[in-house]
C-alpha cells in the first residue's frame, strides 16, 4: 500500500478502542499464558520500557514497518527480533518521550520526527521483568537508518503487506523461559521468526489496522 493512502486511513486510529490481551493472545503458547494468568505482577516491582513501531514510505512510497535483530549477547532478548525501544530512564518525561529516545539511539531516527499516532496497551516480560507499552508512529519521509553497533545486529524493513498477509503467520519449536522446544505462534516477516512479546504486540497492531479499514 502507498504511504500516502496508509497515512489517510490510519488518521482513524485515535478514536479506536484497544483489544488489548485478546489480540496478545493470539500470538502466545498457552504455557506463556498460564504463567503471566499466575503471577503477582506488582509484587515483583517491574521496570518500565518503551517502544516504537514505526511505518514510512521506502524508496518507492510503499508503507514499511521497521523492526531490529538484537545482538547476540548474555540476556533474554539475545538474538531476537523486536521494535526500537528500551528502557526508562531520567531524563525520559513520559514513556513516549523513552520510546523515542530510544529508537533514535538505535536506529538513527530522529524522535521529533516520529509523529506519534496510537498508545497501544503495554505488555508484561516475566523474563526481563518490564511493563512495556508500545506506540504507533509515523515518519513522513524514507529513512537512512543507523543501527547502533553495540545492540542492533541488523535493522529489517517489513512491508506493510507482508505483515499483513496471512502468510506471514508460522508456528515454530522454541526452546523459551518457560519451556524447551515449546510449540509458538510467530510472523515469518524479513526472513526472520518473530515471536514472544514482539509478536503479541504485532497482534494488536495487525488487529487494529484491520479494524479501521479493510488493508
Amino acid at each position: 500500500m502507498q504511504f500516502e493512502e496508509f497515512v489517510k486511513r490510519v488518521s482513524k486510529l485515535s478514536n479506536l478502542d484497544l483489544p488489548g490481551q485478546e489480540a496478545h493472545y493470539l500470538m502466545a503458547p498457552a504455557e506463556r499464558i498460564q504463567q503471566l494468568s499466575a503471577l503477582d505482577v506488582e509484587q515483583r516491582k517491574p521496570r518500565e520500557a518503551g517502544v516504537m513501531a514505526v511505518f514510512y514510505p521506502n524508496s518507492k512510497g510503499e508503507t514499511t514497518l521497521v523492526l531490529i535483530l538484537r545482538r547476540t549477547y548474555k540476556g533474554v532478548h539475545s538474538n531476537q527480533v523486536g521494535f526500537p525501544g528500551g528502557k526508562a530512564e531520567a531524563v525520559d518525561v513520559d514513556l513516549e518521550d523513552t520510546a523515542r529516545r530510544e529508537t533514535e539511539e538505535e536506529v538513527g531516527l530522529k524522535g521529533e520526527d516520529i509523529r506519534v499516532l496510537k498508545k497501544l496497551t503495554r505488555l508484561y516480560i516475566p523474563p526481563s521483568n518490564f511493563w512495556v507499552q508500545p506506540f504507533i508512529g509515523v515518519v513522513d519521509y524514507t529513512p537512512e537508518f543507523i543501527p547502533e553497533e553495540a545492540e542492533v545486529a541488523a535493522i529489517l524493513e517489513v512491508p506493510l503487506t507482508a505483515f499483513l498477509s496471512d502468510k506471514s503467520l508460522i508456528r515454530r519449536q522454541i526452546d523459551t523461559s518457560y519451556g524447551s522446544m515449546i510449540d509458538v505462534p510467530a510472523f515469518q516477516l524479513a526472513g526472520h521468526v518473530v515471536w514472544g512479546a514482539t509478536a503479541m504486540m504485532l497482534s494488536e497492531i495487525k488487529w487494529v489496522l484491520r479494524e479501521i479499514d479493510t488493508f
